[in-house]
């Protein structure tokens, strides 16, 4: 039983599409120099796990289903409480209904808003709605973590 269940975990990795790894990802988000420090905190029922840079930037990862299969994004909120980077650490949809980096890039300077919001400040991605759904809602969720835990 320990053999099959080990042989489907390597066949279920074998299909994810990593494209970039937390420490990389974390790596491209604070400049040399910048002390990371992880914390952990308890928000009513939730843990919470983020990265503070001494520059005053945390960095989220959120993981989420965006049609049938999983997301893992990191969403990095500045000091002012706005979104200064977005970048998809893996993706297993269909590569069609993965976002450009230009769509990605309407986010940048984001807080949380009305605005920030498909069909407001946030164009939808034409033939992967669900992508754009995914990403906007994973973002919203992290500045109002962000916000509540400050």
């Amino acid at each position: 039983m320990k053999r099959i269940a080990a042989i489907l975990l390597v066949a279920l990795s074998a299909n994810a599409r990593v494209l970039m790894t937390q420490e990389q990802a974390l790596a491209s988000a604070f400049p040399a120099g910048v002390k990371v420090t992880r914390q952990t905190i308890f928000l009513e029922h939730q843990l919470v796990i983020r990265y503070a840079g001494s520059n005053g930037s945390y960095a989220y990862f959120d993981t989420h289903r965006v049609r049938t299969e999983p997301e893992t994004v990191m969403v990095v909120v500045n000091a002012a409480g706005k979104i200064e980077r977005v970048d998809i650490l893996s993706f297993d949809e269909p590569t069609d209904y993965f976002p450009k980096r230009r769509w990605l890039d309407q986010l940048l300077g984001r807080k949380l808003d009305d605005d920030l919001s498909l069909n407001r400040a946030i164009r939808p991605i034409s033939g992967a709605s669900l992508t754009g759904r995914a990403i906007v809602n994973a973002s919203r969720k992290i500045l109002a973590i962000h916000n509540a835990i400050k």
